[in-house]
């Protein structure tokens, strides 16, 4: 945004960065002793609840697909939980991972959103780095009792290869989210794996309301990635980090926004002519349509993370809609 041109153009250059294989010489190093520490409210911070949604959302509509699948009176309750802990600790092992990464490489110095723990200097990159680790190797724990109550030992291709995007992200010599394609991953596996492998861990196979509940998350989740990447268009420019919507532009990455997330919508209208329970997901467009508008006129970083947070909410609400719907 215009708006942000001169506050960019004031902003103090980032710290001399020391020798490359020095810690001291990183951005988040060289501030750890000038900032507090980091506390508990800091950490549940960084674990970034409000896009928790987008983990939740395909585990409950892939429930509800594998219920489709097998027929009344089957139910997994103990799978079904596995399969949303790993979802859920993935997205917050991925939130401390891009946290560590982003910190370390001083992208952060130019942030104009909330403040993360590495760059504010708040928790020491290690720590930041084991948290992240940890909740990886939760994820990985569960999925692998998930895989021995299943005996889908394949499965564990797929899990190895989600913690892989999961730190690659943002992680790595050349993370693909500095290139553009983190919206293709997203709904990849936030949307496609999440729901698809959630029915095949229950059911066995995957169904057609499982791929198409699994385009409506993924599209979801891809929107709530471009707003966030709106909001640090031109610190991202700053930093070199070339997100999709710093390569197609301001006013593109606002439209496109809004196609990802009303196009879900065309989708539950579509699958509520054979389950009626799903025009209940209409009513998230009470959340879409004002996170729409103000992500189309929005001119301050706040407006663009109300946004975010609605499209969060559009999220959680279409996958309540729409595993309801199929369960019952």
């Amino acid at each position: 945004m215009s708006e942000n041109k001169p506050r960019m153009q004031r902003m103090a250059p980032p710290p001399a960065r020391g020798p490359r294989g020095g810690k001291s010489g990183r951005p988040g190093a060289a501030r750890a002793t000038a900032a507090r520490p980091a506390t508990a409210a800091d950490w549940i911070a960084g674990a970034r609840l409000r896009t928790l949604p987008l983990a939740i959302a395909p585990v409950l509509i892939g429930v509800g697909a594998a219920k489709v699948a097998e027929g009344p009176g089957v139910w997994h309750p103990v799978r079904s939980l596995l399969c949303l802990a790993v979802a859920v600790l993935l997205q917050i092992g991925v939130n401390y991972a891009n946290d560590y990464s982003d910190g370390i490489r001083g992208t952060d110095e130019y942030r104009v959103g909330p403040g993360r723990l590495t760059g504010s200097g708040k928790a020491a990159p290690k720590k930041v780095l084991t948290v992240s680790l940890v909740f990886f190797g939760l994820a990985a724990l569960a999925g692998l009792v998930l895989v021995i109550l299943t005996q889908h030992w394949w499965i564990l291709l797929i899990g190895a290869a989600a913690i892989a995007a999961a730190w690659f992200y943002t992680g790595g010599k050349r993370p693909y989210g500095y290139f553009g394609l983190g919206e293709l991953f997203v709904f990849v596996f936030f949307g496609l794996v999440a729901t698809a492998g959630t029915t095949f861990m229950l059911a066995g196979t995957v169904n057609q309301e499982a791929w198409y509940g699994a385009v409506v998350a993924g599209l979801i989740a891809c929107a709530v990635l471009m707003v966030n990447n709106i909001r640090d268009i031109e610190p991202d420019k700053a930093a070199r980090k070339r997100t999709l919507a710093v390569l197609i532009g301001n006013v593109a990455s606002r439209i496109v926004f809004c196609v990802l997330l009303l196009v879900p919508f065309l989708i539950v209208a579509l699958l509520a002519l054979f389950y009626p329970i799903a025009w209940f997901g209409m009513f998230a467009l009470l959340a879409a349509l004002p996170a729409c508008a103000i992500t189309l006129f929005a001119k301050t970083s706040r407006e663009l993370i109300t946004a975010l947070q609605l499209t969060s909410i559009t999220g959680l609400l279409v996958g309540i809609a729409l595993g309801v719907a199929f369960a019952f």
